[in-house]
Order: structure tokens, then C-alpha cells, then sequence
């Protein structure tokens, strides 16, 4: 039998790719990558020449079977995503899955994902809470916004720049106007910023300033 190796990847700042996974993918016989060219830039600064394909959310369904047989031959595979830890708001969950299911050994490594720091420097509790990732884009968003409205822990949520004002709205709406909140864009990069408040307060303060990067947003529970 082979293995499924799961390698977290810089969210931004390449220094915080770890030894252990540059070994890792350095190791392998294959790396699974969400997009090839991104990763291959990744790749390239670190000197790894293993060679990759192509593993996304709209082809991930249809190579599960073909890489399972890999695996059960003993390939050594690497699963990455384009930023941050594969499965959490991206592919892995349906290769991981089948690998359980055919008892093939599956490890992923500890590393950089969005919504840890962005949680833990918000300075709303973080002792319990609920990680949402995306919200439905229409069909379940509005019941999906009702019943996180009566959510007692700290619910995190990502969104992209152009529907972040729309969101914000939402969520003054549904969790209320004096909710806190509390805003992380670009984390690890060059332009990383946190914007805490109320959400009226933040989503005047998007509504001044465009929303650019990619956004985790922190929200309090409802006391």
C-alpha cells in the first residue's frame, strides 16, 4: 500500500513553509496540486521537481477511483492546495475520505491555514466555536444566516473582496448591527489588516474603503 500525505502551504508568506513539508514534497512520487501553475511557482522557489497533476473541486470526483489504484500499488502521493491546508474550504476531503475507506495510511502535517490566526487575534472567545467557510452563494443562504443567528460560540466565516460589503450587510440583518466582528484580509502578507467592531461599524468602514485580498471574518456569538 502507498500513502496520502496532507501538506499545508503558505497562505501568503512563503516563509512559513515548514522543513518538514518541503521534505515531504521533496520525497513523494506525486503531488496533487489544486492548480498546477500556482503551485508550480511554490515548487519552483523551493527547488522540488516532483512531478504533479492536477486536482480541483471540479475534477476531484472523477480521479478519486484512478488514484486510489495508485495508491493501493504504493504510490506516495502529496496532496496540496493552493494556499493553507488542503480540505478546509478546498479539495481533500473525497480523496481522504476514500483512503480511510480503503484502510491506505493517511498523514497530514500541522501548518498554515486562515482561520486560526485570524480567530485568535480577534480577541472575541475562542475557546468554543464554528467554522462556516463559504456561505451558500444563493439557494440556503438565508437559512443558513437565520440559524447562525441564535449561534452562542464564535462563528468564522471566509468570503472574497466583491461580495464582502454584501455579506456585511447580511450579517446586520440577520445577527444584528451591534454584533462584533472582527476582519482579517491578506493575512501573512505585505498588506495584512484587522478591522474590529460592530458590524455597522466594519461594513462602513468597507463600504469607504474597497474590500481587496481574500477575507476572514470573525463574528461573535449571540450572548
Amino acid at each position: 500500500m502507498g500513502k496520502l500525505y496532507l501538506v499545508p502551504t503558505p497562505i501568503g508568506n512563503l516563509e512559513d513553509m515548514t522543513f518538514r513539508a518541503i521534505k515531504v514534497l521533496q520525497s513523494v512520487d506525486l503531488i496533487l496540486a489544486e492548480d498546477t501553475r500556482t503551485s508550480g511557482k511554490l515548487l519552483g522557489h523551493f527547488e522540488i521537481d516532483t512531478p504533479m497533476q492536477s486536482h480541483h473541486m471540479h475534477n476531484e470526483h472523477k480521479t478519486v477511483d484512478q488514484l486510489l489504484k495508485k495508491l493501493q500499488t504504493g504510490l506516495v502521493i502529496a496532496l496540496i492546495s493552493d494556499a493553507g491546508t488542503p480540505a478546509i474550504s478546498d479539495p481533500g476531503f473525497l480523496l481522504t475520505r476514500a483512503c480511510v475507506e480503503n484502510n491506505i495510511e493517511v498523514e497530514c502535517l500541522p501548518g498554515a491555514t486562515a482561520f486560526v490566526p485570524a480567530l485568535v487575534n480577534s480577541g472575541l472567545p475562542n475557546d468554543k466555536f464554528v467554522f462556516e467557510g463559504f456561505l451558500p452563494i444563493k439557494k440556503g443562504r438565508q437559512t443558513r444566516l437565520q440559524l447562525l443567528a441564535e449561534e452562542t460560540r464564535t462563528i468564522i466565516f471566509y468570503e472574497s473582496p466583491h461580495k464582502l460589503v454584501k455579506t456585511l450587510t447580511q450579517f446586520a440583518d440577520f445577527f444584528g448591527a451591534d454584533r462584533p466582528i472582527s476582519v482579517s484580509r491578506e493575512l501573512t502578507k505585505m498588506y495584512e489588516e484587522t478591522v474590529r467592531g460592530t458590524v455597522t461599524e466594519v461594513l462602513e468602514h468597507f463600504t469607504t474603503h474597497p474590500p481587496k485580498g481574500e477575507f476572514v471574518l470573525v463574528v461573535g456569538g449571540k450572548k
